[in-house]
Parts: C-alpha cells; sequence; structure tokens
C-alpha cells in the first residue's frame, strides 16, 4: 500500500517512516541513531523494527529509551552471563525469562495501540516461512518473537503461532513503513559493513584505547571462560554458546551461529533493500564489533549517533523534495 498524497491536507509533510534492522548487539547503535534524530527536531510518524530493532523502537515509543540506554550502558560480563539463562531440553538453548523480566520492567502492560504513532516488530512465522507485522496487542510478547533467533531463544507463541526472529526474512524492514504509509524511509542498517561497505556508512574515529579487541574471543566469552573453574555442564555449554575460535581451531557453537545469521542478514538484506530502498541509508560502521558484544554500548550508541548525525543534511533534503509535491508541504518562504 503507497500513499495516496492528494488526500494529504495542505500544510502537512508526507508521513516519514523509520526502519530499524536486526543485528543482535549491535542494536544498541539504534539507540543513538533515534538521539540525533531527537535532537534534529525531526520525528517518525511510522516505525518498524526486525529483532533488536524493534525492542529499540519499542522503548523509543513508549518514552523509555533514556532509560534503555542507561540499561545498555551498564552491562558488563558478569551482568550479560546474569542474563544468559540456559534452558535445559527446550527449544531454544536461551530461555529468555530474565530478559522478559527487563521488558517487563519497561513496558509492562504496554500495548502497541497505546503508542501515538504506528509501530510493527517484524517477526516470522515457523511454520509457514511467512513474514509477520505484529502492529497490535502486548508489547513484550511482540518483540519477544521478533528477537526469538532459532536455537538460541525458543519460539514466541503468538495467537497459536510460533513465531521466530524476523531477521530471518526481514533484515532491514523498509517494506512494512512502505505498507504501513510512510512515503520517505529512514532505513538504520546495522550489517552495512559485515562483508563491505553498502550504502553510505559513516566512519567514526576512536583512539585505539577506546577500542578493546580480542583476536581469540568475543569480549562476553572472557567472563564465560574465567567461570569455568568447575567442571559443570552448564557452564561448558555456556562456554560452548558464547566462546570464540582461536585461529586454526574449528568455532564453537556460538560463533557458528552469529557467523550464520550474518550472513542471512547480509544476503536478504541487501536483496531487500535493492528491491524497496530506502530514501536515506544509514549503516554506522560497526562490523568489527561482534554481535555478542552486548557491553559495547557506549562505542556502538556513539557510532549510531555519528552515523545517523551526519546524515541529518540529506534526511532534511529529501524531506524538502517529496514535501513539494501535490497535496505535500510546500517549503517555507525562507528556504
Amino acid at each position: 500500500m503507497r500513499l495516496d498524497v492528494a488526500k494529504l491536507g495542505s500544510g502537512e509533510r508526507p508521513p516519514l517512516g523509520l526502519a530499524l534492522g536486526g543485528g543482535v548487539a549491535r542494536g544498541w547503535a539504534h539507540i543513538g541513531a533515534l538521539q540525533a534524530l531527537i535532537e534534529a527536531d525531526i520525528r517518525p510518524d511510522i516505525i518498524a523494527g526486525t529483532s533488536i530493532g524493534s525492542v529499540v523502537g519499542a522503548a523509543y515509543l513508549a518514552g523509555k529509551l533514556d532509560s534503555l540506554e542507561k540499561w545498555a550502558r551498564s552491562l558488563d560480563r558478569r551482568k550479560v552471563l546474569h542474563y544468559t539463562d540456559l534452558s535445559w531440553g527446550g527449544s531454544g538453548l536461551v530461555k529468555g525469562a530474565r530478559l522478559r523480566k527487563v521488558l517487563e520492567h519497561y513496558l509492562k502492560g504496554v500495548q502497541i495501540e497505546d503508542f501515538d504513532r504506528k509501530f510493527a516488530a517484524v517477526t516470522c512465522d515457523l511454520r509457514t516461512g511467512y513474514e509477520v507485522w505484529l502492529q497490535q496487542g502486548p508489547v513484550i510478547p511482540a518483540v519477544q518473537a521478533s528477537y526469538a533467533l532459532p536455537g538460541a531463544f525458543e519460539p514466541v507463541n503468538v495467537d497459536g503461532r510460533h513465531m521466530i526472529d524476523g531477521a530471518l526474512v526481514n533484515p532491514v524492514p523498509v517494506s512494512a513503513c512502505r505498507a504501513m504509509g510512510a512515503h520517505m524511509v529512514i532505513a538504520v542498517s546495522l550489517s552495512g559493513d559485515a562483508f563491505g561497505p553498502i550504502g553510505t556508512s559513516h566512519e567514526v574515529a576512536f583512539e585505539a584505547e577506546d577500542i578493546e579487541v580480542d583476536e581469540d574471543l568475543p569480549e562476553i566469552a572472557i567472563m564465560a571462560q574465567q567461570s569455568l573453574n568447575k567442571i559443570r555442564p552448564d557452564r561448558v555449554l555456556l562456554k560452548s554458546l558464547l566462546g570464540g575460535a582461536k585461529p586454526g581451531k574449528s568455532p564453537r557453537i556460538g560463533s557458528v551461529m552469529m557467523g550464520s545469521l550474518n550472513i542471512v542478514m547480509d544476503r536478504i538484506g541487501r536483496s531487500r533493500l535493492a528491491g524497496d530502498p530506502p530514501d536515506v541509508l544509514v549503516a554506522p560502521r560497526i562490523g568489527h564489533i561482534g554481535m555478542l558484544e552486548f557491553t559495547r554500548a557506549d562505542e556502538l550508541i556513539e557510532r549510531g549517533y555519528r552515523a545517523m548525525q551526519h546524515e541529518v543534511p540529506l534526511i532534511r533534503s529529501v524531506m524538502d523534495i517529496l514535501g513539494d509535491i501535490p497535496g505535500g508541504r510546500a517549503p517555507d518562504e525562507d528556504e
């Protein structure tokens, strides 16, 4: 469904959509991107989020973006491990109950219909493989379904359908924004430079000491490895799940899962964006940060902020061009 601009009233701006892509821990960059839009007084009318993008998008619309930022910045290795509540015999390695408690702390009782703007959490029906946009009902199960990565989290039952991570079908949901009425779409991709840059990625200069890179293991795995002072099945599984691979050795489960998801999001994302490109693509340079490195919120938020800030002049230009159409917003006399 496309917007009929002829039906817009005089002086009205065509609806602006924001597509927030999936990317696990890299999703903290969305917080910075939204902060840059807020600072620039650019207000999206429609938000569609995939996986972690749905979490950040929902927090923003619920007025909890600052709370989410504070929580993300507070994460250290020990806290991340605490939220990794392993499951035995279930359909996912992580129960997700502790993460749900965090969501409930900020979003308990909130319905999607309560938002003052349109919102969709992109997910996938496990049985049919169909892409599903959750646009009504409780927010918490909707975002849980959107980030339910197969193998890591159990599928989420929504109205009798088992839903899994939307990144498998639509990593950057531009199409969802268009379908909900957006005439202009800003997309934030978290995998723009995973296998080579796409779009208008913006580099940010950081001092060497600000970036901690361990060539052998993802940062999140270091604490897990240190905790293996006793031979316990749960700790062995945790090491396999979160551990990386040393040069010349086979990768562990976590590395294989995240590497596979990275490939899926990159290939499907490029195809979907080519078929339905956004008007402005923002792709922060965050490919060097692992998808499980939740403790790197400071850098990710900063990179997301800088990348969006860099594109604000282009966004304003496109808004003016698309606003100067029959039924759209005419440029100000001073412009």
